[in-house]
């Protein structure tokens, strides 16, 4: 069953999952765990996306965000944000 489509709006903060294919894990050491802080960060900065929050599990991560423009899409932007992350989840 399909998610029903997120409400878009100037300011709104939402609330992110990125999860592993099959529960796997997206990363394995504290190696792989910087390098995604830092993409996200250039993503973030690239983008106009506030990040509030982020927590970093083994096969997944939620973030807590808000899209202070509608100049975009949030799709847009997050699609953005994770081609600039270009994790590499199997």
């Amino acid at each position: 069953m399909a998610r029903p489509l997120r409400v878009e709006y100037e300011g709104a903060i939402y609330h992110v999952t990125v999860r592993g294919n099959a529960r796997r894990a997206i990363f394995l050491d504290d190696r792989d765990r910087q390098r995604f802080l830092a993409r996200l960060a250039d993503g973030v900065d690239a983008h106009d996306v506030r990040l509030y929050l982020f927590c970093l599990m083994t096969n997944h991560v939620h973030l807590m965000l808000e899209t202070p423009g509608a100049s975009r899409k949030l799709r847009t932007q997050l699609a953005a944000i994770e081609e600039a992350i270009d994790m590499e989840i199997g």
